[in-house]
């Protein structure tokens, strides 16, 4: 696997997205390309940011981005879009004074942009993933997250595969997405890079034209931080039902 970052000018707020892609991005693209594009200048470009004047003004703007949350030592942890992150994504840094929301649907977003760079490049197997941050419990440091994606399988299921010594498999499971946006983050920095875009080539990936999006998503009763919520009692009912299938 490949991958490819690309150093740009700062993203304005409601600038062209398509214009800055193909401006940045190579004048052509091979067959089987995943674009990654960063969650924030998707967010800048459907203006998805708000001015605060208090910490109450971001507090209310979380907790009308989140499913739920709790204050915790450092900032808040919430439930969005079936993901537990930090403040529901809302994000100050590289921001110009404002603060930055999540894309409204990171999924359509990709899809929207797959749509016009096959149409530009003129190919059909082009993958497109938008990423941000997140920190997994008890390690320290951010990883990527695949907000949204398209063009490609998001998980590799080996259930019912045998390994190389002949055991069937009955749990493995492979989240392709996620790995990706880890291994492009890594390459596209959080600091001061300034390298929102990234493609990545040679990848272990299938190539499709529709995706199932919740196709990461895991019934809360198979998961394994399920006692970890069980013991959460101030979630309410209704977010439970959204993390059961």
């Amino acid at each position: 696997m490949h991958i490819q970052t690309y150093k740009t000018e700062i993203f304005k707020e409601n600038q062209n997205l398509f214009d800055f892609l193909i401006h940045w991005l190579p004048e052509k693209i091979q067959e089987n390309t995943i674009i990654v594009v960063t969650s924030k200048i998707v967010a800048l470009s459907e203006g998805r940011t708000r001015t605060i004047q208090s910490p109450e003004d971001k507090e209310a703007i979380i907790r009308s981005e989140s499913d739920w949350m709790m204050r915790t030592k450092y900032t808040w942890l919430t439930i969005k879009n079936n993901m537990i992150m930090a403040s529901a994504g809302v994000d100050e840094s590289n921001a110009d004074g404002k603060i930055i929301l999540l894309p409204q649907d990171s999924f359509h977003s990709a899809e929207l942009i797959r749509n016009q760079l096959q149409k530009h490049y003129h190919v059909q197997n082009l993958g497109v993933l938008i990423t941000d941050s997140r920190l997994l419990p008890l390690r320290n440091g951010t990883v990527g997250v695949a907000l949204g994606y398209t063009g490609f399988v998001g998980l590799r299921d080996y259930r019912g595969t045998k390994d190389m010594f002949g055991r069937v498999l009955k749990l493995s499971r492979v989240d392709v997405a996620d790995s990706l946006a880890t291994a492009a983050v890594l390459q596209m920095g959080e600091g001061d890079e300034c390298r929102p875009l990234a493609l990545i080539t040679e990848a272990y990936v299938d190539f499709i034209d529709t995706v199932d999006q919740q196709e990461l998503d895991i019934d809360i009763r198979e998961d394994l931080y399920q006692p970890l919520f069980e013991n959460m009692k101030n979630i309410p009912e209704q977010v439970f039902k959204k993390l059961k299938k």
